[in-house]
């Protein structure tokens, strides 16, 4: 007897033969063919833009840094970063600016 064993990740064509749609291995490949949010940017990087016109954006992406935010879709780490970054340079650039209006 042979038996089929038949998954999820099988197509049958019109000749009967079976062809693998997606790794049965690895079966996150198709996670990451969905668009990222905020206009396909992310949301790291959609901070990142907008945080020049609001600041406070940089901020509230370095938190979902630290919260790692990325765990979810490990697409956004990059932005996320760099929204760290910016924040840690205008953080130093004010505390600078102050320093000279103050002393």
């Amino acid at each position: 007897f042979v038996y089929a064993v038949i998954s999820s990740d099988l197509r049958r064509d019109k000749n009967g033969n079976y062809t693998l749609i997606g790794d049965a291995e690895g079966n996150e490949l198709g996670y990451f063919d969905k668009p990222l949010p905020c206009f396909g940017f992310g949301i790291g990087w959609f901070c990142l833009l907008f945080g020049f016109i609001f600041p406070l954006l940089w901020y509230y992406a370095t938190i979902l840094y630290f919260r790692n935010y990325y765990q979810k879709d490990p697409r956004e780490r990059t932005g996320l970063a760099a929204n760290a970054i910016a924040a840690l340079i205008c953080t130093i650039a004010v505390l600078i600016t102050i320093l000279i209006i103050f002393v």
